[in-house]
């Protein structure tokens, strides 16, 4: 098992290939899909906040703050900071303190992340976020067993793919055509419309606070529905 960068281009063979047709590969987002992207405490994210904040100098009112500030606990902060109009002082001020945020307490996670190991499936984890961050969470909830191959998507480094780039990596380097692999997570916007461009089979889980897409294949309430629906589609 290995954490790596969406840049990543070796080889690697898996054993027991599913046969074409069905659904071969499972590949899951992190935050809000397998842990609740605040479960470590608001503090993680605190000083980012108060960065923001101090640089923002009457750009925006407390409400679209308060809105935004919600905003950056399910999407990157790039994304963020266009969404909501922050400042290239805003987000210079967030983005420098946001780097080295790290979560360094255990997480949980879900309550149902057993069933990962339950599933026959290959399964890769392709997260976003600020690498630091993104892989202190993996460390903190213990779930890189799980994963054949865990990918960062990288807000912080140059060359990102986004997760269509490292999907399109997956597919490339494995063999699989695109209607054999299942993207599950719980963002619209994010892995499930890089998902639905490359053809996958897309699936949006209802996490607490998580709002329903329009676009997602197939949605599943946890991961205890997705393995009926695997078994469905086998």
């Amino acid at each position: 098992m290995e954490l790596e960068a969406g840049g990543d281009t070796h080889q690697r063979v898996l054993p027991d290939r599913i046969v074409a047709g069905v659904i071969a590969a499972l590949v899951f987002d992190l935050d809000n899909c397998l842990a609740a992207a605040d479960e470590p405490g608001p503090h993680v994210l605190t000083p980012t906040f108060d960065a923001i904040r101090r640089a923002n100098r009457g750009t925006l009112p407390d409400d679209t703050l308060a809105r935004a500030f919600d905003d950056c606990w399910r999407n990157p902060l790039d994304w963020v900071a266009a969404k909501h109009g922050f400042s290239p002082e805003m987000l210079a001020a967030g983005w420098e303190v946001n780097a080295r945020a790290e979560v360094t307490t255990r997480m949980g996670g879900y309550g149902d992340l057993d069933v990962l190991s339950e599933l026959p499936e290959p399964r890769f984890l392709v997260t976003s976020g600020f690498r630091r961050l993104q892989e202190s969470k993996v460390r903190a909830l213990g779930i890189q067993p799980y994963f054949e191959r865990v990918f960062v998507d990288a807000i912080d480094e140059p060359n990102r793919r986004g997760k269509a780039g490292i999907f399109r990596h997956i597919l490339g380097e494995y063999g699989f055509a695109p209607d054999e692999v299942m993207v599950l997570g719980d963002s619209e916007h994010s892995e499930i419309a890089a998902g639905n461009q490359l053809g996958m089979t897309t699936v949006q889980i209802l996490r607490p606070g998580v709002t329903r897409a329009t676009t997602a294949a197939h949605v599943v309430a946890n991961l205890g529905e997705l393995r009926a629906l695997l078994v469905r589609a086998r």
